[in-house]
C-alpha cells in the first residue's frame, strides 16, 4: 500500500490516518504553509511549523486547534514518524517528511530554492518518494538572481521618485509583499502598504524578520507630498480600486513569476513587470528533485504532464496526483498562459 494516496478530501497518509493540506474538512491535517489554497478552515486538528502559527491564526481563527513543531523535530502518530523541514516558500513553510515501515516519503508543499531572507531557506530531504509541485515546470521559467531583481525594482522606484510620482508595486500580501519590503533600498523614500499587507508584516516582524518601517495611507503625515516619492506595496486585488486611485499620477508594477512571459505585463495593464516568484523555477525544480535521491516522484499542480515526462526521461518512476492547489496563493496564471495555477 502507498503511504500517501489521493482522496477527494486531499492527500491522505494511509498508515497515519491524516491528511496533508486537505482542501475539504478532515479530522487531522498537516499544513505545509498558510496560503489559503493549502490551509483551509474546518479541520479538527492542525499540525504546522511554529512560524506558521501567526499567519494560520490570523487567517483561520485565533482558536483553531493548532499544534506546532520546529523544523527537524519529529513526532510519531499511529506508527508514522512525522517531521517538518524548510521549504523556503514563505514564513513557516515546510516540507513534510513521513517515515513508516522503512519507507520515507516527503511532501514538499510549495517551495523555492533561493534564500530570500524572509524565511528559513529550502533544505533537501533524502527520501524514497518525493511529492513536488510544478507551478513553473516549463524550461522558459528561470528567475533572475535577487540582487539583479532588486536593483531593477530600486531603479524603477528611484526614477519615479525623481519625477514626483508614486511607485505602486502589486504583489501578494502574504510572502511576496514581505520579500519586496525586505529587499528594496528603503533609503529611496517612504514605504506605504495596503491594509491587507500590514497585519502580515506584523507576523513577520514578530518572527524576527527585518522589514523597514511602513506607513498606512491613513497615518498622520501621509500627504500628497510624501506620496510623490513613496513605494506603495499592495495586493493585486487593489488594482483599479478607489484606494489605488488616491495616488494620482503613479507608475504601477506587478511582481510575479508570470512576468517571465511576453505579453503578460500588457494583459495585467501595468507599466512594469518584475519577475519574482515564491516558487521554484525550472532549474530549481530539477535541482530540488535530484537532491532528494528519490526514485519515485509524484507531481502536483502546474505543468504536471511536462514534468512527469521529463522525470520519466531521467529514469525515474514519475506519477501525478490530482489536487486542488494553486488557485489562491497569489499569482493565478493569466488565462492565455499554459502553465497551470499558482505562483
Amino acid at each position: 500500500m502507498e503511504l500517501i494516496v489521493a482522496r477527494p478530501e486531499g492527500l491522505y497518509c494511509t498508515a497515519g490516518d491524516f491528511y496533508i493540506d486537505p482542501w475539504r474538512p478532515v479530522d487531522r491535517a498537516v499544513i505545509t504553509h498558510a496560503h489559503s489554497d493549502h490551509a483551509r478552515v474546518g479541520h479538527g486538528h492542525y499540525l504546522a511549523h511554529t512560524d506558521s502559527e501567526g499567519t494560520l491564526r490570523a487567517r483561520l481563527g485565533a482558536d483553531i486547534p493548532l499544534q506546532t513543531l520546529p523544523y527537524g523535530e519529529a513526532i510519531e502518530h499511529k506508527g508514522v514518524r512525522i517531521s517538518l523541514h524548510p521549504a523556503g516558500h514563505v514564513l513557516g513553510s515546510a516540507q513534510v517528511r513521513l517515515e513508516h515501515g522503512g519507507r520515507v516519503w516527503v511532501a514538499s508543499g510549495d517551495y523555492k530554492l533561493e534564500d530570500d531572507g524572509t524565511c528559513a531557506p529550502f533544505e533537501p530531504v533524502r527520501c524514497d518518494t518525493f511529492i513536488t509541485e510544478s507551478t513553473f515546470g516549463l524550461p522558459i521559467y528561470r528567475w533572475p538572481a535577487q540582487p539583479v531583481l532588486f536593483a531593477e525594482i530600486d531603479a524603477w522606484w528611484r526614477t519615479n521618485a525623481a519625477a514626483g510620482r508614486a511607485s505602486v508595486l502589486l504583489g501578494y500580501a502574504f510572502g511576496k509583499a514581505q520579500r519586496i519590503l525586505h529587499g528594496v533600498d528603503s533609503s529611496i523614500g517612504p514605504i506605504v502598504v495596503h491594509g491587507a499587507v500590514e497585519p502580515l508584516n506584523a507576523v513577520y516582524r514578530a518572527a524576527g524578520v527585518r522589514l523597514p518601517p511602513t506607513l498606512r495611507v491613513t497615518d498622520p503625515g501621509v500627504d500628497a507630498a510624501l506620496l510623490k516619492t513613496a513605494l506603495v506595496v499592495a495586493p493585486p486585488s487593489a488594482q483599479g480600486t478607489p484606494w489605488i486611485r488616491r495616488f494620482g499620477n503613479y507608475s504601477d508594477g506587478f511582481a510575479s513569476g508570470w512576468m517571465q512571459l511576453r505579453g503578460t505585463r500588457r494583459r495585467r495593464g501595468v507599466d512594469k513587470g518584475f519577475v519574482m516568484s515564491d516558487h521554484a523555477d525550472w532549474p530549481g525544480l530539477q535541482r530540488a528533485i535530484g537532491a532528494t535521491g528519490a526514485e519515485c516522484v509524484y507531481v502536483t499542480h502546474g505543468s504536471v504532464a511536462v514534468m512527469v515526462r521529463w522525470l520519466a526521461e531521467q529514469g525515474l518512476d514519475a506519477r501525478s496526483f490530482k489536487t486542488e492547489y494553486g488557485d489562491e496563493d497569489g499569482e493565478t496564471a493569466p488565462a492565455a498562459e499554459p502553465a497551470g495555477q499558482g505562483a
